[in-house]
């Protein structure tokens, strides 16, 4: 029952009002949006993980020379993406930082938006372990798979 409570005392406003407040603001150049954010399971709960989904606008400012989304943007993209899912794992802000984080780029996007699903792998006491896909937002199809790990502060 407390977790119901909890649950429901943090969600997607709260969300994005930590977006809006705790980022630096070249992240919040990025116009991200988040899409969904799931700190409490709504059907199986078997392979559920806490986690979110954002929203990268595609902008040309974000293009490298040939016009595909620089991978630097990327890289900072699926980084706030994690610090959003650790966000619904510890249903609230918790202050974090980013111990590691690992991309595969598996191929270039161009002129679509890319959202990201972040999810929370395993939450400990100091620790975080997540995962992110990107993918194009016009295809669906894979742009990068990342793995990451957050100390609690």
């Amino acid at each position: 029952m407390q977790q119901e409570s909890q649950a429901a005392e943090f969600g997607i406003a709260d969300a994005r009002r930590v977006l809006g407040e705790v980022f630096a603001p070249w992240v919040m150049d990025l116009n991200l949006s988040i899409e969904r954010f799931e700190s409490a399971p709504s059907g199986d709960a078997a392979d559920w993980q806490p986690g979110a989904i954002l929203r990268l606008p595609f902008s040309e400012r974000l293009c490298r020379n040939g016009g595909t989304v620089s991978g630097q943007a990327l890289m900072a993209f699926a980084d706030t993406a994690m610090v959003i899912a650790n966000l619904a794992a510890n249903r609230g802000y918790r202050a974090m930082t980013t111990v590691d984080q690992t991309m595969h780029f598996m191929r270039a996007v161009s002129s679509s938006d890319v959202l990201a699903d972040a999810r929370v792998v395993r939450l400990g006491r100091t620790m975080s372990f997540g995962r992110v896909t990107l993918l194009s937002a016009t295809d669906n199809k894979p742009v990068a798979m990342v793995s990451s790990a957050f100390a609690m502060l």
